[in-house]
């Protein structure tokens, strides 16, 4: 299961030895719904590696919002070493985000 981002957690998560991955969504977004599902199941796949997360980008986490100058959504974010390496703005494949992910480690 995907870890619940807010303002009060994200700064612990991305400070880990394990890259993360940030997944900002709202409950009304088409597109984030699509990819609910495949961030969900990677999150199972890469939990020992990787730390992935969803952010609602409308429940406790302007802090998180701002930090990442979101502006769109979905919006992924990787993090490596506490420095973003690498964004995604709007739907992506189950195997272009598995690419992503393997990118980080």
């Amino acid at each position: 299961m995907a870890l619940n981002i807010t303002n009060e957690n994200y700064e612990a998560i991305v400070a880990e030895s394990k890259p993360a991955v940030i997944d900002f969504w709202a409950e009304w977004c088409g597109p984030c719904c699509t990819i609910a599902p495949i961030v969900e199941e990677l999150a199972e796949v890469y939990a020992d590696r990787v730390n992935i997360g969803k952010c609602n980008i409308e429940n406790d986490s302007d802090d998180v919002v701002a930090t990442y100058r979101v502006r769109n959504i979905p919006t992924l974010i990787f993090i490596k070493d506490g420095a973003v390496v690498d964004k995604h703005v709007g739907a992506i494949s189950r195997n272009d985000l598995v690419a992503k992910i393997e990118a980080l480690l």
